[in-house]
């Protein structure tokens, strides 16, 4: 079988595995979920709706006690934070978006994560650097690694910087037909920050190519935008890259990149801004009703790489100036069921209780939207499946997930410091975060909460034959400690919603 031929078949192996035939229970899940919500029912136990009580659990290669989840669930670190990897670079920090793969070899998989370095310009901490590789900036601290595990054991195969001379690398999503990872740096920064080159961009990690002490060329896809990029999924019809801003404190807005080569993204393209029909800056952040379907246009973004630097305004000024919707904290975005979904981390009525932003909206619990492109005469439409309520139920989504049994996972980022996040499974800590699932009568429920330390979870996948759930705990963005860590957890999944 050729090169092409063998990523042709195992692209289409891993749609149907992971999630696009299963995704119609998925969009059932939230439809009831919003519907289950919107009836105010109170919030159920828990426990009741996913797999029972979760309990403190100890790794199994390293016996510390860094996750509760419920019982027959078991889990394995990979990648921690400084571990000597096979290119001989230390594992850098910052554990963010990831994506699996189809491996090498039988019973493998390959992940490909990134990694949110905040450190200021060629930083020596934790950072994601090969000495003499092709990168974009000279001085960039973050990047993406790539791990080879065997399914069976758990064991850490190979693992490498797959690409550097970035920052910020936050999230991102698969390629079309999988083959590879779009890496998004979730900053706008540049030489005036201390940087050799300009920032904010989206860069592409082939699933093929890259090997230990070889990484990818870092070349950014500049005609795909210059924002605070976090996370994009790729539309496998059209070809259509959809695209998430996160710029704390600011209107966000939620874009559409349309390539003139779906295959060749550096070949250039059109970056719109969604508009709601018929009205202006549309604020999607507050006063919202689930299930409502609000008509959807385009506005395009003449300049999509500005010049920061000199004065040029921003993507996001350029959509609003042009009517395009409001949104705050777009993250997690993930394609199934013929649509996008996408989170909202600070969106909703319910308020966390954190200072307003700088146009005056109060962040709230978080939100769970839904783009459904149009066919034929039919235009696209937006839709809000799910607002959590308050922080029980839900608080602050990141990345979500579809699982290959058609569940939902979010991962929870609660940056809120006004309203505390104690939980009982983590003493001493004061906002935890939770991996929570949607069951299919549409009750949240915790599948596992982080109680080593107040990281955010993320880069939540499922291998492709869905046995392994992978996760990432952030750890630190600056510093070595605490470190970020790579959970693969196994157990009885068809025993319950995910």
């Amino acid at each position: 079988m050729t090169g092409l031929d063998r990523r042709s078949f195992l692209g289409r192996g891993l749609t149907t595995a992971g999630g696009v035939l299963a995704s119609g229970i998925a969009v059932q899940t939230l439809g009831a979920h919003a519907s289950w919500a919107d009836a105010g029912r109170p919030a159920a136990d828990p426990g009741a709706a996913g797999y029972g009580p979760l309990r403190r659990t100890p790794s199994k290669n390293t016996g510390e006690e860094l996750l509760a989840l419920p019982a027959g669930f078991s889990y394995v670190v990979l990648g921690k934070t400084g571990t000597p990897m096979t290119d001989g670079v230390p594992t850098p920090i910052a554990h963010d978006g990831m994506a699996a793969f189809p491996g090498t070899r039988r019973h493998t998989v390959r992940l490909i994560r990134n990694h949110e370095v905040r450190t200021p310009p060629g930083s020596p901490t934790g950072r994601v650097h090969v000495p003499g590789s092709q990168r974009y900036d000279e001085l960039g601290v973050a990047g993406t690694t790539t791990l080879e595990v065997d399914l069976r054991t758990g064991e850490v195969l190979r693992h490498f910087v797959s690409l550097s001379g970035t920052i910020v690398n936050c999230a991102g999503g698969m390629m079309l037909h999988r083959r590879g990872w779009l890496t998004c740096e979730e900053t706008t920064a540049g030489p005036k920050q201390g940087w050799q080159r300009k920032h904010g961009y989206i860069f592409q990690v082939p699933l093929d190519g890259p090997e230990p002490g070889r990484p990818a060329a870092s070349m950014p896809l500049t005609a795909m935008g210059r924002f605070s990029h976090e996370a994009i999924a790729v539309d496998p019809r059209t070809g259509y890259v959809y695209e998430t801003e996160d710029d704390s404190g600011k209107p966000d807005g939620f874009y559409r990149f349309r390539p003139h080569d779906a295959r060749d993204l550096s070949a250039g393209g059109v970056l719109e801004m969604l508009k709601v029909q018929g009205v202006d800056n549309y604020d999607c952040r507050e006063g919202q009703k689930m299930g409502a379907r609000l008509p959807v246009e385009w506005v395009v973004i003449d300049d999509p790489d500005p010049d920061l630097e000199n004065g040029a305004q921003t993507c996001t000024q350029q959509g609003l100036a042009k009517g395009g919707a409001k949104f705050n904290r777009l993250e997690g975005c993930w394609y199934g069921d013929g649509g996008i979904f996408f989170n909202s981390t600070s969106g909703g009525d319910a308020k966390n209780g954190d200072a307003p932003n700088a146009d005056g909206f109060r962040e709230g619990y978080g939100q769970v939207w839904q783009l459904v492109p149009g066919r034929g005469q039919r235009g696209d439409t937006l839709v809000l499946v799910y607002e959590s309520p308050g922080r029980k139920e839900l608080d602050s989504p990141d990345n979500l997930t579809f699982t290959p049994r058609g569940g939902i996972v979010l991962c929870e980022d609660d940056a809120s410091s006004a309203d505390a996040d104690p939980h009982p499974l983590a003493p001493g800590l004061t906002n935890v975060n939770r991996l929570i699932g949607l069951a299919p009568g549409g009750q949240p429920f915790e599948f596992a909460v982080n109680i080593s330390d107040d990281s955010e979870f993320a880069g939540a996948c499922f291998s492709p034959d869905g046995s392994v759930m992978f996760v990432n705990n952030l750890g630190s963005t600056v510093e070595l400690d605490p470190p970020g860590r790579t959970y693969a957890i196994r157990g009885p999944w068809r025993r319950g919603p995910l």
